[in-house]
């Protein structure tokens, strides 16, 4: 997955996240979603990395 795609689709996990869980703050769920993208930052294969990062 291109590396701009990539970040587009870590965005829209984080926004389905934000609706998903109304009671927690966006700027959370941000973080949460940061951080675990942060952690797969060296993972060989890209093409699972928003999922994973959902999940």
């Amino acid at each position: 997955m291109e590396p701009e795609k990539e970040k587009e689709a870590v965005g829209k996990v984080a926004e389905r996240l934000a609706e998903k869980f109304p009671d927690v703050s966006p700027e959370h769920i941000d973080d949460v979603v940061q951080s675990e993208y942060e952690a797969l930052a060296e993972a060989p294969v890209r093409d699972y990395i928003p999922v994973l990062v959902e999940h």
